[in-house]
């Protein structure tokens, strides 16, 4: 197990300064490739950059290039599907904030899609960045058409049904006000958060030309690590304040959530979280690449704070 040293001399490669190099990078390619604010539907256009451009941290397009990096790949050929990931992750964002599902009026500091336009043109945005984000894939020119194929067919299934985010969300939403077991709470979230957070890492390594034994062993680390990003967010539901979790805290408890706080504790689930962060290092070691920065996104994601 490392240690608190251990864990900030891996940080001290300086993350944040990787992050915000990275975030700029993405949000350069994400500005290129969403419609202007001034093409019609201009509503839904609007609502589209507001929800994009509201300071997400680009964790899933982030662990993307860093993933296809330490395989071989330039920034240049992972950026578009990096872009096509975080489309899908902000769509997932504006419907679950929705009345009709999680019902927030607040995400990342400030009125939700829905709450700043309206429920229709939330729902339209959502649609319009889900399909935004394969057609930027099938039209990325640096890409053969072998590779996006797989990429679309990654990306569609852990977006998706049975095995992705629909699915993990629509079991979130059945779990509600009922008791739920360790096994049933691991399966809602290896849907809901972890599938396309594995797409991400496979991703990068699909256009990298990884072997299969390598894609497999990226998709186990990239699972404990979709665990440890859901587990952490439980626990910030509980002890972060709006300001530092810039949505309403909280709110999990309020609705009956199944979460790993409400069925273990919040000490058993701190523990919980170590324990998988461990899990995901180890897997890392199996693999002969430079893997620093995947152990260093580990690292932070353990101890975020937002």
């Amino acid at each position: 197990m490392k240690t608190s040293s251990e864990l900030s001399l891996t940080l001290a490669f300086d993350l944040e300064g990787f992050f915000n190099e990275r975030q700029a990078l993405i949000d350069g390619e994400l500005d290129r490739l969403l419609p202007g604010e001034s093409v019609e539907p201009v509503s839904v256009h609007k609502a589209i950059r507001w929800s994009v451009f509201a300071g997400g941290k680009r964790f899933r397009p982030i662990l993307m290039l860093t993933t296809g990096e330490a395989f071989g790949a330039s920034p240049g050929v992972l950026l578009a599907t990096a872009c096509a990931l975080e489309m899908i992750h902000t769509y997932s964002l504006i419907h679950d904030d929705l009345p009709s599902m999680d019902d927030d009026e607040l995400r990342r500091g400030r009125p939700t899609c829905h709450i700043r336009f309206d429920e229709a043109t939330a729902i339209l945005a959502g649609d319009a960045l889900q399909t935004l984000a394969f057609q930027t894939i099938a039209e990325e020119s640096l890409l053969s058409a072998e590779k996006r194929v797989l990429l679309v067919s990654e990306l569609g299934h852990a977006a998706g049904t049975p095995g992705g985010m629909v699915a993990g969300q629509a079991r979130d939403l059945e779990a509600e006000s009922r008791a739920v077991t360790s096994r049933e709470l691991e399966g809602i979230h290896r849907l809901k958060t972890a599938a396309l957070i594995i797409a991400a890492a496979r991703c990068g390594a699909i256009i990298a030309e990884a072997t299969d034994p390598e894609l497999e062993a990226v998709g186990r680390y990239a699972a404990q690590l979709g665990l440890l990003f859901q587990i952490t967010d439980d626990l910030l539901d509980i002890t972060a304040t709006v300001e530092t979790l810039g949505k309403t805290p909280g709110k999990d408890a309020r609705a009956q959530k199944a979460t790993y706080p409400s069925l273990y504790g919040i000490e058993t689930a701190r523990q919980r979280a170590d324990l998988v962060h461990q899990e995901a290092c180890a897997v890392l070691k199996q693999i002969d690449r430079p893997t620093k920065r995947l152990r260093a996104i580990a690292d932070f994601i353990l101890r975020r704070k937002a």
